[in-house]
């Protein structure tokens, strides 16, 4: 993977990517909470990075999740802004409210969820989540983009 070192971070911290999610991404540091694995977790999904994110998950919840279905996902997608809500954790599992904010084909998307971690040999992994429901919008190429950026989609986020 190519460093991106001037470019700022997908999960929204408002860091360099390689001062944020790279060092994770690489294996050369663990996140040391829930909200940064949560983080480490979008931007691997943006960057499409499958690999990652099946190794996030808790040992038992791997096998659901093949790199094969997790990358065939995010290849389908553009992911556009994550928004965490809440966050805690005490010694052993942790929980993340976020919202993921994506395109599929023309649609915007939001993914609600309320994310269970746990520690897995002193890492923090992704176990499960509920997933709050959300409608799909259908974007026009002349409507305003839905990422906040008041351009047309067809200007900002259309393919």
């Amino acid at each position: 993977m190519t460093s991106l070192n001037k470019t700022l971070c997908l999960c929204g911290s408002q860091q360099n990517y390689v001062d944020c999610c790279e060092p994770f991404h690489l294996a050369i540091q663990h996140p040391q909470t829930p909200e940064l694995l949560m983080r480490s977790r979008y931007s691997a999904y943006a960057l499409k990075n499958a690999k990652y994110i099946y190794q996030t998950y808790t040992t038992d919840k791997q096998p659901e999740n093949p790199v094969k279905e997790i990358k065939e996902f995010a290849d389908g997608c553009r992911f556009i802004k994550l928004t965490i809500i809440d966050s805690g954790h005490d010694d052993s599992q942790g929980f993340v409210e976020f919202k993921a904010h994506y395109f599929y084909d023309n649609l915007y998307c939001e993914l609600h969820e309320q994310s269970k971690f746990i520690k897995e040999k002193n890492q923090w992994k992704y176990s499960d989540g509920v997933i709050l429901p959300v409608a799909d919008i259908k974007i026009g190429r002349n409507d305003d983009c839905p990422c906040g950026s008041a351009k047309k989609y067809k200007k900002c986020h259309s393919l």
